[in-house]
């Protein structure tokens, strides 16, 4: 579904609901038991000192590896099918816009101009014209 030619900055160019598949919600809830009950062994091996061993300061890392995995996964599915793809226009803004100088300024100021402004601007910066 796209929006007729409103361009203007900051504007929803785009916006397509989620496909809230009952597939990809499964999928979670199964992802999210088996998050829980790694972080359950995590959580056991520390209080039980499984990292005071060579193998068990292993497992634990891999258990943690597992545990960061397994929640990336679940967040990749929660993106993908639970949250809607909202394109928003945003304007390439010019290269004089970015040196926070007004319009009628981007063409610069004429060298030499008034010399006797000039030295009162020299001795006196906050002098005004």
């Amino acid at each position: 579904m796209s929006s007729s030619g409103n361009n203007t900055y900051g504007a929803i160019h785009r916006y397509e609901p989620p496909r809230e598949s009952t597939a990809a919600l499964i999928a979670i809830v199964l992802l999210t038991v088996v998050e829980v009950v790694f972080v359950g062994m995590f959580t056991y091996g520390l209080v039980a000192g499984w990292g005071l061993s060579e193998f068990g300061n292993m497992f634990l890392g891999g258990l943690l590896a597992v545990i960061f995995v397994d929640l990336a996964f679940i967040l990749l599915l929660y993106r993908k099918e639970f949250l809607p793809d909202v394109m928003i226009v945003k304007k390439r803004r010019r290269k004089w816009e970015d040196l926070y100088i007004q319009e009628d300024q981007m063409e610069g100021t004429e060298i030499g101009g008034d010399a006797w402004e000039n030295i009162k601007r020299a001795v006196y910066p906050y002098y005004k014209k």
